[in-house]
């Protein structure tokens, strides 16, 4: 059986991998598929770095801005979409090149799942509003009685994790240990993944993170997070989204807008710390770069065929 060629580029923010699937997706007749938590929900594209209406007009995305502030994204529900989006691809003769910063799902994508079913969104507008009644430490302990085993995985201050085991606990029956002890359900055999991870230098990859909050500034992020809190509830997953709660913070008047960014700055480099961790450790790249160098990638992906 012949099999469909998937390219996934990982790597954390900043790193230049977005313009490096794009330019990749140029040369090679290929489509973008967003392989971030953030970047595919609506209402934060400029904070979020979602590619513009001129990226997009240049080759397809897909998976950007693809559901509301309010839905919840499990990498399970994230790694359905994205292998919609390969099938659709393929149909069209058009090379999948995933790609993204939030490392779970693409190893979800690569390794497979535990098999955890959807629970109904009634069930996490019940236990998020438990939550907020109890507070963490209480919610903590009232977890531990019901699903010790999860209870003692998980941080008494981690909230959506603990939301996340209380709400399969409720909804299934069920620790959400028990799931994850489960086989995974594995990549589909249709598909050969090439993997590439980028890791610039720590100093550029700093760099970076500091030049390109700036450069959200300079195109609207702070009226776009004006906006996004005046609609959406605080709770959401996207008000997690690098540099909105900072700008979140002084738009409410507890800070001034220059400690915003330098508290923004710094929450984005030791997010990108802790990605080039993560990916060093936790994927087998294929190939590692240092630059976002396209025709080095064009070369590893061709020397592959």
């Amino acid at each position: 059986m012949s099999q469909q060629t998937v390219l996934v580029i990982g790597g954390p923010t900043a790193s230049g991998k977005s313009g490096l699937a794009a330019a990749a997706a140029e040369k090679l007749s290929g489509v973008v598929i967003n392989g971030d938590a953030m970047q595919i929900y609506q209402g934060l594209p400029i904070l979020t770095a979602q590619p513009t209406a001129e990226e997009a007009a240049k080759v397809p995305h897909y998976l950007y801005g693809a559901l509301p502030p309010s839905a919840i994204c499990s990498a399970a529900l994230w790694r359905d979409m994205a292998l919609e989006e390969i099938r659709r691809a393929g149909e069209k003769n058009k090379f999948p090149i995933i790609v993204g910063g939030t490392g779970f799902y693409l190893k979800t994508l690569l390794r497979g799942i535990s098999p955890i079913p959807d629970i109904p969104h009634t069930f996490r507008q019940k236990i998020s509003a438990l939550q907020k009644e109890m507070g963490n430490p209480r919610f903590h302990q009232e977890l531990a009685k019901r699903d010790p085993v999860m209870a003692s995985r998980l941080h008494p201050f981690n909230t959506q994790r603990l939301i996340r085991a209380w709400e399969v606990l409720e909804a299934t029956g069920k620790s959400l240990a028990e799931w994850q002890a489960l086989p995974p359900a594995k990549p589909p055999e249709s598909l050969r993944f090439l993997t590439v991870t980028l890791l610039p230098p720590r100093d550029v990859l700093y760099a970076a993170c500091n030049a390109r909050f700036g450069q959200m500034l300079a195109r609207g992020a702070l009226e776009e997070a004006r906006r996004f809190k005046e609609q959406v509830l605080p709770e959401a997953a996207l008000a997690k989204a690098l540099g909105y709660p900072e700008l979140s913070a002084h738009l409410e008047g507890r800070i001034n807008l220059a400690e915003a960014v330098k508290q923004a700055q710094q929450s984005t480099r030791h997010y990108a710390k802790r990605q080039v961790t993560w990916f060093r450790h936790q994927i087998e790249a294929d190939r590692v770069l240092e630059t976002p160098d396209s025709a080095e990638l064009l070369s590893f992906v061709k020397s592959r065929d």
